[in-house]
């Protein structure tokens, strides 16, 4: 299953969204800001049908 995940961006402070596949309990990955194009580490843990803990950082560019 996949949820969507909204949190706002650590450079612009917009509102986005990720997607995060719950069959994987831990990821961390870089991804593009949809409104400012800044690049950011995306980080999440899922366990027992909850996202227990999520955190975004840009990466200044």
């Amino acid at each position: 299953m996949v949820i969507e995940h909204f949190f706002q961006c650590p450079k612009c402070w917009q509102e986005i969204s990720v997607l995060i596949d719950t069959s994987i309990n831990h990821d961390e990955y870089i991804e593009d800001c949809e409104v400012c194009c800044n690049p950011m580490i995306i980080g999440f843990s899922y366990k027992n049908g909850f996202l227990e803990s999520f955190h975004s950082e840009s990466i200044e560019q």
